[in-house]
């Protein structure tokens, strides 16, 4: 009888360890994140998802591992880097703005993802639709109110006449936003015109070019034109050419004012999204795509002055100074 409840206890205690063993299996989970390039805009949404999970208990280095990486805007590098998130077999890939989303989404249909700063996931085809996405690819949006924000150069500059816009020719996100952006100028009974880029390099030799052609300029959510505002507020602020963009991070490095998303809590949101997934309550394919649920004015007082633009009173609460 003692040998047979020795033995008995025995195979508890095994069952028991193998049980703790399955359980810590199961909290720790792999992470990657995939970044297309480095700006502010990116990295804000990238810091706002992992905020979100170390809030709902996911604490990267106590039981889930984020492995974090940036392509520097180079195809080649996102490719690999999705090949090495596909083979180490992660758990969930955050994929931060449309390339780096349609890079991992090429290489895997199991592992969840989401995607966030995406303007448009169903024209980058990452999606069935918005409301039902069908696969393993879900998100936040960051299409932006550009009507309101055409609304907004109208209201700083009332005397525009022609319209000016420069995007990426490759990204679909800034495809879609140039053709919502000429719809909402011309329908302002406004001169739209527009330039196009294929890489950084290309930039200032557009921006020139276009300050000669308009009196305001408008630059949507691009990836490639975000990390070269410098570049864009150099040739602008000698010409004097006013400049609402697409979110407050290219405001902040040149830009004249913008009325858009806050991308922090955009990759919050998408956090808690993922937390849904970890946690096995959802999965990708049943979750709509999410957009921001608020937009913030930001205006560049230290550009408003080396232009010469007056900010209106009903807008000077919103001016950061640079």
């Amino acid at each position: 009888m003692k040998k047979t409840a020795i033995i008995m206890l025995v195979i508890v205690a095994i069952f028991a360890m193998v049980g703790c063993t399955t359980k810590v299996a199961e909290e720790n989970k792999s992470i990657g994140i995939i970044q297309y390039v480095e700006h502010v805009a990116l990295d804000s949404a990238r810091e706002g998802f992992i905020k979100a999970l170390s809030d709902k208990g996911f604490v990267d280095g106590e039981n889930i591992t984020i492995d974090v990486q940036n392509a520097q805007a180079d195809q080649s590098n996102l490719s690999t880097i999705s090949d090495r998130f596909v083979s180490n077999k992660v758990d969930l890939v955050l994929a931060i703005a449309t390339p780096a989303a349609q890079s991992i989404a090429g290489k895997t249909t199991e592992i969840p993802i989401i995607g966030t700063a995406i303007t448009d996931f169903v024209a980058a085809k990452l999606v069935d639709s918005n409301e039902a996405p069908g696969g393993n690819v879900t998100g936040t949006t960051d299409m932006n109110p550009i009507k309101e924000q055409i609304d907004l150069l109208k209201q700083l500059v009332p005397d525009v006449e022609t319209v000016g816009v420069i995007y990426t020719s490759s990204e679909d996100n800034s495809v879609v936003q140039a053709k919502i952006a000429k719809e909402a100028i011309e329908a302002m009974g406004l001169q739209y015109t527009e330039v196009t880029v294929t890489n950084s390099n290309d930039v200032q030799q557009a921006a020139q070019s276009l300050v000669e052609k308009c009196d305001a300029m408008y630059l949507p959510t691009d990836n490639v034109l975000a990390s070269a505002m410098p570049v864009i507020y150099g040739v602008t602020v000698e010409s004097k050419t006013p400049v609402i963009c697409g979110e407050s991070g290219m405001v902040e490095n040149g830009g004249l004012a913008t009325l858009g998303i806050n991308y922090y809590d955009l990759g919050y949101q998408a956090g808690l999204m993922g937390v849904k997934i970890l946690k096995g309550e959802a999965n990708p394919a049943e979750m709509p795509i999410e957009s921001a649920a608020e937009f913030d004015f930001a205006i560049n007082g230290t550009v408003a002055n080396e232009i010469g633009l007056e900010i209106p009173e009903e807008l000077q609460e919103y001016i950061i100074e640079q």
